[in-house]
């Protein structure tokens, strides 16, 4: 009999993947509605775009993006200031036997993705690819 696989190729389970997703739900519609009483998120768009479970499920580490990359800090530290009431707020909403953790950082993976671009776009990088790479 074939065991079941129940865990991605990156190697985090289906289960924590599928919190995570939930969570990332959760958390971008509370942001969106404007549930967050804080002055330094009013009238900010900030995107969750990615909530990584441990495998205890008791930590969850959010990565966000405000819109256009402004006010980064300020929106980490605001995030960070109301975790406590964001963790209560999930906490409400899935059901799980404990409420995770929120730690916040923001999302890098944008402008990486940008500088691996402008490298692959270099016309010494182009002149070592060649016309059939």
């Amino acid at each position: 009999m074939a065991k079941y696989n129940d865990t991605s190729p990156e190697g985090r389970s289906i289960r924590t993947l599928r919190v995570g997703e939930q969570m990332r739900h959760i958390l971008s519609e509370l942001l969106v509605r404007g549930e967050v009483h804080d002055p330094r998120l009013a009238g900010e768009t900030i995107s969750v775009t990615e909530v990584r479970m441990s495998p205890d499920l008791r930590h969850a580490t959010v990565f966000f993006k405000p819109l256009l990359g402004q006010n980064q800090v300020e929106i980490g530290a605001a995030l960070k200031d109301n975790a406590g009431y964001l963790k209560g707020e999930v906490a409400k909403r899935v059901r799980m036997k404990y409420a995770a953790e929120l730690k916040f950082l923001i999302d890098e993976s944008f402008e990486e993705g940008d500088h691996i671009d402008r490298l692959l776009r270099d016309p010494k990088v182009a002149q070592d690819l060649g016309e059939g790479d």
